[in-house]
């Protein structure tokens, strides 16, 4: 990972090379100030993937004031406020970002921050709104997204399409797998749950919930070491989860 002082100097040579070439002042160039902003967008950026958003906030504002209607700046404060749980402020610059373009990507993590809000029908709805771009690379995580949304409203029939849906672009995603095996689960699909859980396996650590799903789908087919196994590592893992009480209930 590149270093603060480093990420500072490239940026610093960056902006140098806006604000002047030549006896040319760049700054009063259209050019150059989109250059500028770029720049500072770049640095804030670097700032926020350092693990230091509050550090961004000077470059992202400086970005702003060379273009107030920058989707790439609000976007990136945006997050920032997100991060230090300025939840009006967070809202406030997606939606401006979102007015300067109509992204996918900006439109998947408003809808990510509307979801840990608790705003599940306007999430879902910017997630819909995302999941048109079909040349989005992370369209398969905004199907997913709508998954976990429309579980949350108590549309379970609607999330196993949206799950499907994500499974379909992007067989390797650990946590839809997860989904539609404790989907299948609940409607005794148990064929299907297996075969999601095994896939997930594959793919991924277990988790207080994927081992209570291991444990109940191995005692449907009689496994009766593996069931033991998966409640063992329940119990040594997650002792005070509210998964493994739930396995103490189905053992007595």
């Amino acid at each position: 990972m590149i270093s603060r002082a480093a990420l500072f100097l490239v940026c610093a040579a960056l902006l140098a090379g806006c604000v002047s070439s030549g006896n040319v002042d760049r700054m009063k160039t259209a050019e150059g100030r989109n250059e500028a902003r770029d720049a500072y967008i770049k640095l804030g950026l670097g700032y926020v993937q350092q693990g230091t958003p509050e550090r961004a906030k000077i470059p992202l504002k400086k970005a702003l004031e060379l273009d107030p209607s920058s989707a790439d700046a609000h976007a990136a404060l945006a997050y920032v406020f997100q991060t230090e749980m300025e939840h009006d402020l967070a809202d406030q610059h997606y939606r401006a970002a979102l007015s300067a373009r109509n992204d996918a990507r900006i439109l998947n993590n408003y809808g990510s921050f509307l979801f840990e809000r608790g705003r599940y029908e306007e999430a879902l709805e910017r997630f819909r709104q995302a999941s048109a771009d079909t040349l989005y690379s992370e369209r398969s995580r905004v199907f997913e997204n709508l998954g976990r949304t429309a579980l949350q409203l108590g549309r379970r029939e609607e999330a196993r399409d949206y799950f499907a849906r994500a499974l379909r672009l992007n067989g390797r995603q650990p946590s839809t797998l997860l989904e539609l095996a404790v989907l299948a689960y609940e409607v005794q699909q148990y064929v299907p749950a297996r075969e999601y859980y095994q896939r997930f396996s594959k793919l991924s650590a277990q988790n207080a919930r994927s081992l209570l799903l291991g444990a109940r789908l191995a005692t449907i087919f009689d496994d009766r070491d593996q069931a033991a196994s998966l409640g063992l590592q329940l119990k040594r893992l997650y002792p005070a989860s509210a998964e493994y009480k739930q396995y103490l209930s189905e053992q007595r």
